[in-house]
This record gives C-alpha cells, sequence and structure tokens, in this order.
C-alpha cells in the first residue's frame, strides 16, 4: 500500500481524486466530497476500487509534478523502452464529474496497462458494466460512470482493462464521466480542449495571488490546495478530501474530515484572503449565514457542504481501514459537541471578511449580533476544546480566549466601524473573560499558561495568545508559555497538540505531530523576536511535504511518514500565513492589536 505522502490530489471544486506515485487514483468520492467513494482502495486494497495507469510491470514513478500554477498533475516513467507521461486533471465542473487522464509518450514506445476497477459506497457495491460505442458504461443504483478511450477495453475479473503500447508523440486518452444514472449519457469532452480551458482556469487563478517573497512557490501551492478543497457551488471548505486515514499507524483515531468546521474553514479563509482572494471570502461568508440560520443557541462546530446538520457517525465496517488502522468511519459525531473557540473564530472570520469586503451587508452584523447575545450566555461554561476531546468537557484556556476574542471583535465593529450594539456592555464582558483567563489559566510557579483552568498540562493552542490580540508578543506570560511548549511539548523539535495519555481525551492510542501547531510556534516565535530560531524551524517544517508540497494532517517523527487526512486544510493554512509573516510581518489578517497592555485596548 502506498503512504500517505505517495499520494497527490486533482480535484474539480466539487470533489477530489487521490492519485499515487505508482498511477492509482485510489481515493475519488462522486459527485462531492462527502459522497460515498467509486474507488476506496486507499481504505483497503484494489477490490475497494481503483483506476491505475502506468507501464506494464512498473511500480514508482521517476518523477512527478504539478504543471505551474495549477492543478494539473504529470507523472513520468522511464522505462528501458522509452519514457512516458500521464497527464491527470479534473476539469472544473460544468455539470457532471470528468477524470481525465491522457498517456503521452515522450521518447521510444512503452508498454502500458489500464486496470479500471469501479466499487461504489465505498468498495461494496460491484456495478453493471457493459460495452459502450467508445469504452465502457456502469451502473448501479444511482450512480453512473462512463469510460471512453481511443484503445480496446476488455473485461477481467469484475475489472476493465487494457493493454497497449504508446509510441514517441502518441497522446492516449482515457475520461471517466460520472452522471445520475437516471439521466441520459452526458456529452462527451475533448480531452485537449478540456486541460486546455483546466490549465487557463488555474494560471488565471494562481495570477490573481498577492503570494510573494523567498516563499511564493511554497505559499501559491498552499493556496491552490485550499481552493482545491473548496466546494464551488455553496462556498463551503472541507477540511481534507478523506475520512478514516489515521493519527496511528494500526491506531483507532480515524475520522471523516470531508466537512466544513466552523474553525477550520475561518483559518483558511484569512489565508485566502491574505493571498489576495477576497471572492472566496463572500462565498464563504454566504455558506456561513446559510448554515448557522436559525438559533443561535443551535450552532454546530461542524456542517455539511451544502449546511447540513446530521452528520451521524457510522462505522464501516467490510472496509480494513489504512494499513488495517480501524474503524473507517462515514460522518463525524464530533457534530454535536460544545466548542466555545468556534464562537470566537466565527465572529473574527465575519469582523475580517467585513473589512476585505467593501458593504458587509445587515444580516451578517445581525447574525454577529444574535451570536454574541448568546456568547454572553454560555462563555463561563466546561467545553470540549479546540481538538474535539471526548473526555469530560472543561475550561479549556484557549476557548475562553476565543470568547474574548469574540467579544473584542464586536466591540471594535460598533466603536471602529459605527455598527449598532452595546458596546459598553460587551466590552465588560471582553474584560471579564481576560481577567478570569489571566487568573484561572495561568500556572504562576511555572510561568505558564496551561491547558485547562486547574490543569498543569499544556496545550500548542497556548501558542495562539499572541495571534488574537489576547496578549502582546513580548509579555511574560507569552515568552514563558512558549519556554515551557518548547521544553515540556516537543518531540524532535516539533511541537505535540497536547499529550493525550495526560489529558483524558476519552480515545485510546497516542498520535503523531499535529503539523499546524509546530507553524504556531514559528509565528510564536517572530513575534518574541526569535527571527533565527523561527526560521530553522520553519524550513525543517518545509521538509515535512511530500515532493509535491502537499501536507496531510500529521507526522511521525519516529517513523519519519506523513499521518492523517490529506491535504489537510489545517497544515496548509498554517504554512501561509507563517510563510508571509516570515516575508512581511503579521499576515493574519485579524484586526488584533500586536501590541497593548495585556487588556486588548490600544495604547
Amino acid at each position: 500500500m502506498s503512504r500517505i505522502e505517495d499520494y497527490a490530489i486533482i480535484g474539480d471544486l466539487h470533489t477530489a481524486a487521490l492519485v499515487g506515485k505508482d498511477g492509482s487514483i485510489d481515493w475519488l468520492c462522486l459527485p462531492n466530497f462527502d459522497s460515498p467513494a467509486c474507488f476506496a482502495a486507499l481504505l483497503a486494497d484494489p477490490d475497494a476500487g481503483r483506476w491505475r495507469i502506468a507501464p506494464d510491470g512498473a511500480e514508482c514513478c521517476t518523477h512527478r509534478q504539478y504543471r505551474p500554477d495549477t492543478l494539473v498533475l504529470e507523472t513520468e516513467w522511464k522505462t528501458d523502452e522509452g519514457t512516458v507521461r500521464i497527464i491527470d486533471f479534473m476539469p472544473p465542473r460544468d455539470g457532471v464529474a470528468d477524470v481525465v487522464r491522457i498517456v503521452e509518450g515522450m521518447s521510444g514506445s512503452a508498454k502500458m496497462r489500464m486496470d479500471l476497477a469501479m466499487r461504489f459506497d465505498y468498495g461494496h457495491i460491484v456495478p453493471w458494466v457493459r460495452r459502450s460505442r467508445s469504452g465502457v458504461h456502469a451502473v448501479a443504483g444511482p450512480d453512473s460512470a462512463y469510460l471512453s478511450t481511443t484503445v480496446p477495453v476488455h473485461g477481467d475479473h469484475l475489472r476493465t482493462v487494457a493493454e497497449f503500447t504508446v509510441e514517441e508523440g502518441d497522446r492516449i486518452p482515457f475520461v471517466l464521466t460520472w452522471a445520475p444514472s437516471h439521466l441520459k449519457r452526458p456529452r462527451e469532452v475533448d480531452p485537449e480542449k478540456v486541460l486546455r480551458g483546466t490549465q487557463e482556469y488555474w494560471k488565471e487563478w494562481s495570477g490573481r495571488s498577492r503570494a510573494m517573497g523567498p516563499f511564493r512557490d511554497e505559499i501559491q501551492r498552499s493556496l491552490i490546495t485550499l481552493k482545491a478543497l473548496t466546494y464551488m457551488p455553496t462556498g463551503g471548505i472541507v477540511a481534507a478530501a478523506t475520512t478514516s486515514l489515521p493519527e496511528q499507524i494500526g491506531g483507532p483515531r480515524n475520522w471523516d474530515y470531508r466537512y466544513c468546521w466552523l474553525r477550520d474553514a475561518t483559518w483558511t479563509l484569512q489565508s485566502l484572503i491574505a493571498g489576495g482572494y477576497t471572492e472566496e471570502a463572500a462565498a464563504w461568508r454566504s455558506w456561513l449565514l446559510r448554515a448557522v440560520a436559525g438559533d443561535p443557541a443551535d450552532l454546530q462546530i461542524m456542517y455539511s457542504l451544502h449546511g447540513a446538520r446530521r452528520l451521524t457517525e457510522t462505522e464501516l465496517d467490510w472496509l480494513p481501514g489504512y494499513e488495517n488502522s480501524a474503524p473507517v468511519r462515514m460522518g463525524n459525531a464530533a457534530a454535536g459537541q460544545f466548542q466555545l473557540d468556534v464562537w470566537g473564530e466565527v465572529l473574527d472570520g465575519l469582523a475580517l471578511t467585513r473589512n476585505a469586503l467593501v458593504g458587509d451587508g445587515d444580516e451578517a452584523w445581525d447574525v454577529q449580533t444574535a451570536i454574541m447575545e448568546q456568547l454572553e450566555k454560555i462563555w463561563q461554561e466546561p467545553d470540549n476544546g479546540l481538538w474535539e476531546m471526548r473526555g469530560p468537557r472543561r475550561h479549556f484556556t484557549h476557548s475562553k480566549v476565543m470568547a474574548w476574542a469574540a467579544a473584542d471583535r464586536m466591540v471594535k465593529g460598533v466603536r471602529n466601524a459605527g455598527l449598532p450594539g452595546p458596546a459598553d456592555r460587551w466590552e465588560d464582558v471582553r474584560d471579564r473573560i481576560h481577567a478570569d483567563v489571566m487568573k484561572h489559566g495561568f500556572d504562576t510557579e511555572r510561568n505558564t499558561f496551561v491547558q485547562s483552568y486547574g490543569s498543569k498540562e499544556l496545550d500548542a493552542s497556548l501558542l495562539l495568545i499572541p495571534r488574537v490580540g489576547f496578549l502582546p508578543h513580548n509579555h511574560p506570560r507569552v515568552l514563558g508559555t512558549i519556554d515551557a511548549i518548547q521544553r515540556e511539548l516537543t518531540h524532535d523539535g516539533f511541537v505535540l497538540r497536547y499529550r493525550p495519555e495526560a489529558s483524558d481525551d476519552g480515545l485510546p492510542g497516542k498520535e503523531g505531530i499535529f503539523v499546524a501547531c509546530s507553524f504556531w510556534m514559528v509565528e510564536a516565535l517572530i513575534g518574541a523576536g526569535r527571527q533565527r530560531e523561527a526560521e530553522k524551524l520553519f524550513r525543517r517544517l518545509l521538509d515535512l511535504r511530500n515532493d509535491l508540497g502537499l501536507f496531510s494532517e500529521e507526522w511521525d517523527p519516529d517513523a519519519k511518514r506523513q499521518l492523517g487526512n490529506t491535504p489537510q486544510a489545517f497544515s496548509h493554512f498554517a504554512l501561509i500565513t507563517t510563510a508571509m509573516q516570515l516575508h512581511h510581518g503579521d499576515a493574519h489578517g485579524s484586526d488584533a492589536p500586536v501590541e497593548g497592555d495585556g487588556s486588548g485596548k490600544k495604547r
């Protein structure tokens, strides 16, 4: 089985496919990110569905790359007889979903094999396949798929296969098109035409970027990856393209990330705005206002792509899981958790969007006001925290800090933007939260903030305290927290998000290094004036990406491999904001002060 870092992503802004170094598409959900997979070999074996094209008998490719500033993937093999390239992409969708693969002869000749095993409903259903005028047509229940190609194909043990030779100069297309089974066959695309259109789309999108400086290419690849995780019809942003890739090989910490976390989407939004992409900000705001419509007391931490709230967690027991890491899950029970910090992230994100866009409507402010009024009632309650712990609720320091940030942004909306609201009352709430955190969330003996009130444990989220403006970067308590985390919460120089064995998170097993947390440390070090140390850690983090510049959620510092769902928005937006800060100062997009007396009031 391929390692997690062996996968590339291609997508059409509705869904995404993972393509391995061996030329196999091992994961694809159709028609949307959160639909059942038709290729699920990633979580089992080839019998669960995959689509491989490669030189006959070859395994890992020789080289691969994205075409600059695009999501068009090129994979090359050099064989004894010749060199062949496969161009993989998904055209931005205009109706139905297409996966296009063009086999290009570069030199000499190469014997090729195409092996297509479609398995709908996460590998559970083998479709009925029959020949069509240009390939095959597969159908099962609501799903229908058409393979079109110029080479002969035939059936072999419930697979569709082809053996062919590609010569120098040849370009042999394969197009897989999905459509609802009750509709007529959709139009066939011209592979070369849609290749040009797809490349032009991504080139134009990348051309609007404000990324610059020594890390411009790294920033832009991460921006493209975040764009690939957006669902164009609604503006929602998924946390990752996959489900159930493990945080520990063989362990049970396997979750479905194909949904829209308010927190993740808000931080992704900050990165996109910093990169110059305000259209995405407007679309996200529209999605958010629809998703959270109703009683603010019912605010969830995550929603579906379309804003649905019921995300029932189910185990798919016929799939053994990636490298036998079970269970495989669909849905996410964390949707029902109470996570106080999300309220702050949402109000911070809406404030950021208001500052980035001209003419923020009354509807957005009305929603913010309703959320703030609910927050006034609940900020003193314990919650499940940023990391969705399934153990007992507690008073997480980060959660309280984000409640402070919520009140702070609302006060500024009234004081600075002239919006209506009880600024004096909200200012009082803000100050009371600040005093509460300073009194109960800090360990005076060790000179560090702690994970939760009364606890001795540390948490990487404490590094965000200066980022949101709760305290200035050079405040003694911030500096003490940085030192404590470096001393007690790192492995191989990288920051753990917390210690599972000591934090009572309600789950067995361990996890790897959560990549974003070390980027937070880089930002904290920059704020503390430790630039050289920050740059050294940042460059080490860049080395954790795969050969295409992609991060998953976590890193195993002992086995030296990626862990968790991929590609992970959390990791990529952290790279973007950190790289921009290294280049030209604060790039958070937040309106928080960077210096002050610790009360949140500017001097």
